[in-house]
């Protein structure tokens, strides 16, 4: 069977995007863009997560401190990466291990909550801090690692805190104040996210 020309290269055009947006920069590269989200002194010394040429999650650069960083994930449109509290590591982990496994965000949030209530699954015994920066593909330099024009927000996952306990509204009333978000569960976490300029 013949296939059109024009929808030859429509496909052509696809996989070369898909193909694009799939290249695995170097480990010193995904490396000095996760660290970007942590504080300045906390990111020589961050446990790194990237991907290998493969595209399979690995660790990077083992850490000295307390932070963890996840590179940002090649098939996915945009530039995404974080960094947390090393007492969030067993949370992200298992999140990241249903992922792999075919989960979808409801049964991992099902299930890890099951295994929090059985205790199975370890949760910080106090606040831990998120850092999150997003940006666009075109304002990312492969190159030299560095992202122009990002966006920052903020979690601190304080679980089983509420309303009551800490003050805050479940709902922001005003441009990047703080607010709880899913309070009184494992997953109760203070956002602040400051407005876009």
């Amino acid at each position: 069977m013949k296939i059109p020309a024009f929808t030859f290269l429509f496909l052509l055009g696809l996989t070369v995007t898909a193909q694009q947006k799939q290249e695995i920069l170097s480990p010193e590269i995904q490396i000095k863009t996760a660290v970007l989200p942590a504080p300045g002194e906390d990111r020589d010394a961050a446990m790194v997560y990237g991907y290998d040429e493969s595209g399979k999650m690995v660790v990077l650069r083992e850490g000295t401190n307390n932070m963890v960083c996840l590179a940002d994930d090649p098939s996915k449109k945009g530039i995404n990466i974080s960094c947390y509290s090393k007492k969030l590591e067993p949370f992200m982990k298992r999140g990241r291990e249903l992922q792999a496994a075919g989960s979808d965000m409801m049964s991992i949030r099902e299930t890890r909550k099951q295994e929090v209530e059985s205790g199975t699954l370890e949760m910080p015994d106090a606040p831990s801090m998120l850092y999150i920066l997003s940006g666009d593909d075109e304002n990312y330099n492969k190159e030299t690692g560095e992202l122009s024009d990002s966006y920052f927000r903020y979690v601190i996952y304080t679980p089983f805190a509420t309303t009551e306990s800490t003050g805050l509204p479940d709902k922001p009333h005003a441009p990047g104040m703080p607010w709880l978000m899913d309070p009184g569960t494992h997953r109760a976490h203070i956002m602040v996210t400051p407005e876009k300029n």
